[in-house]
């Protein structure tokens, strides 16, 4: 099958998929296609740029929060909503990426963490306007009057943004500012030798970063209609590190396969407890509990340990592998029987 009948395929699934998949299935779908998109920006800070965070989930709970207020108090549509949610973020990225003009590696991973308990406090402390603890129920999205009141139709939403958001990560290395990104992270003071405003850029790769995490918290709230402080704990700021090293850090690619790869793995991890609580009741599951938060922390140290590069190379090598195979065997004559 050639590239182009594959693509084929691939937007005849993703159209077809709300159709032929259960509700639960398109569910998924909009969660990884969000999950893709905060990891796309993690990556540009963290894998492209060298600049290690631990409060990526805070981010993405400002772009939800952003979008359950425009749209209960002024019905803003969820495009705008999107925009602006990614805008909010951005600048709150920027005020706590100050630190990475003075520090880097393990200092900046702490005074991220920082900015990840920071503004979950502030959402919890925000009492009318944030619902606290209880946080906030969503009105339904809309785009010309048109209500998105299913997951199936804001599937084709979350789908846009997400085929929009990996176009244009992807075209970003090619220009000035994403070679800038690569210069830091192989080395910043020889960035700086050769004329790269290490200031300018280090926040620049902030913003970006967080930019894209807003625009996945606002989906995330489109489509899930409530936001509480629970659902962006430190846990899911380990949730998208994990996505990018198990992916593969500063790939785009990467991405998306460990996005989609660790969205899975707690439904699996799911699956298995239910089982086990068939058979053993509601102890194994109590005992089992902190397994999800026990396999991130474990692939991220396998794969940093036996594969640094992810799942990205792997599959990258597999293709290769089977490539060479078909090349060789279509070089192959065939044997000529004497007889």
């Amino acid at each position: 099958m050639g590239r182009r009948s594959m693509w084929i395929l691939f937007v005849a699934t993703l159209l077809a998929l709300p159709w032929a998949g259960s509700g639960y299935v398109v569910f998924l779908a909009c969660l990884c296609g969000v999950n893709i998109i905060a990891t796309l920006g993690l990556n540009i800070t963290t894998g492209y740029t060298g600049l290690l965070s631990l409060s990526h989930a805070a981010f993405v709970a400002v772009g939800a929060y952003t979008t359950a207020l425009l749209s209960n108090h002024w019905g803003v549509p969820i495009i705008l909503c999107i925009l602006l949610s990614g805008v909010m973020a951005s600048l709150v990225g920027l005020v706590f990426g100050l630190p990475s003009f003075r520090l880097k590696g393990v200092y900046l991973a702490v005074a991220t963490l920082a900015a990840q308990y920071t503004i979950i406090f502030a959402l919890r402390q925000g009492g009318a306007i944030t619902g606290g603890d209880a946080g906030l129920v969503v009105a339904i999205p809309q785009i010309g009057g048109f209500p998105l009141d299913s997951n199936q139709k804001f599937y084709f939403i979350v789908v846009t943004v997400t085929v929009l958001s990996v176009w244009i990560s992807r075209n970003l290395f090619f220009t000035r500012i994403g070679r800038a990104f690569i210069a830091i992270r192989e080395r910043d003071f020889t960035a700086e030798v050769f004329g790269i405003n290490l200031m300018r850029y280090k926040a620049l790769a902030f913003m970006i970063g967080a930019f894209y995490a807003g625009v996945a918290g606002s989906l995330l709230a489109g489509f899930m209609r409530v936001v509480t402080p629970e659902q962006f704990s430190l846990t899911e700021s380990v949730f998208y590190l994990a996505a990018v090293v198990v992916g593969g850090a500063g790939s785009i690619a990467g991405s998306i396969i460990g996005a989609v790869f660790m969205t899975l793995i707690p439904e699996f991890i799911s699956y298995g407890l239910e089982s086990t609580q068939e058979a053993f009741g509601f102890r194994a599951i109590a005992v089992l509990g902190p397994v999800r938060e026990i396999v991130f922390g474990a692939m991220i140290v396998a794969f940093l340990v036996f594969e640094p590069r992810g799942l990205s190379e792997i599959v990258k090598r597999l293709v290769a592998r089977i490539k060479n195979k078909s090349s060789y065997e279509s070089r192959r004559e065939p044997k000529i029987n004497a007889n």
